[in-house]
This record gives structure tokens, C-alpha cells and sequence, in this order.
């Protein structure tokens, strides 16, 4: 298993490459990468092992499916008790239209990021279900205008 601080050039150039496209099959990976076909399975292996390298999606285009309005929604909790916390955590887990969820410092305890048809769509989640949760004490919501970047790809 191979710890984070002890990747290698080559490993890297795998993991930059399949963020990109992890439809890659390991001979055009090897191509791109400059290494063997074998060599490339046993690193993506040993990359997978560490946690380094986790799940294959597809993304799928918000606006084709008619979610292609993005809200940014700071929460505001009642109580911080372990309880509470872990009940509105798997609340958002439960819901498919929050895509993600942050635990914050500062004024707010999470920001949500809800993506919703349109407002009418947002206004009823919000006001029968978000602002339903017990211990949600209230919400701030910021709809995005325009998306000038969106990307699933982290530096390495």
C-alpha cells in the first residue's frame, strides 16, 4: 500500500489522466503515461489499495436533466449537540437534490450546494423539507448566476 507522500511522477501522470477520462483502457493509459501496460495495472491497483483512488463515475450534464440550477445554501443549526448533527448529516445524505455539503467554521454550520430545476422547484424543497429538519434554525439561499468553473479534477 503505498502512502500519499511516496507517489511517483508516473503515478501521478495516472491519477491527472484518468480524472480526465477514467474510461481509459490501460494500454491508452500506458501510452499517455509513458509506462507498460502491467506496470500501469499494478500501479492503478496499488493506488486503489491506498484510498488514493477511489470510484468510476460518469458526470452527467445538469441541463439535460432539467437540474440546472445551483443553490448555495448557508444553514444555520439550533444545537451543535453530536445528535443533532448527525441526524441533519444524514438527512442531507438522504436527499438527492443536495450534491454536496460542507461543515463550516465561522457563522454558518454548513453550506449546502442543492441543485433544483428551477426556483419554484427550490421553494418547495426548501419550505416543506430543508426548513422542516428539526434543528435547522435557519437558511441562507444564493442562487449561482452562471457556473465559470466546475471540475471533479483535484492537482497532484
Amino acid at each position: 500500500m503505498k502512502p500519499a507522500n511516496q507517489i511517483d511522477q508516473i503515478d501521478r501522470k495516472i491519477l491527472s489522466a484518468l480524472q480526465s477520462d477514467a474510461t481509459l483502457s490501460h494500454a491508452e493509459l500506458a501510452d499517455r503515461v509513458g509506462a507498460s501496460t502491467a506496470s500501469c495495472w499494478r500501479r492503478i491497483k496499488a493506488l486503489e489499495a491506498a484510498g488514493i483512488l477511489t470510484g468510476s463515475v460518469r458526470l452527467v450534464n445538469p441541463e439535460k436533466i432539467d437540474r440546472g440550477v445551483n443553490v448555495l445554501c448557508n444553514i444555520r443549526m439550533r444545537s451543535h449537540a453530536r445528535d443533532a448533527r448527525q441526524a441533519f448529516e444524514e438527512f442531507v445524505n438522504s436527499r438527492p437534490e443536495i450534491v454536496e455539503c460542507f461543515s463550516m467554521s465561522g457563522e454558518w454550520d454548513y453550506l449546502l450546494r442543492i441543485v433544483v430545476a428551477d426556483v419554484a422547484d427550490y421553494n418547495l424543497f426548501l419550505m416543506h423539507t430543508l426548513l422542516g429538519q428539526a434543528d435547522v434554525a435557519n437558511a441562507a439561499s444564493h442562487f449561482a448566476l452562471s457556473m465559470t468553473k466546475y471540475t471533479t479534477a483535484l492537482p497532484v
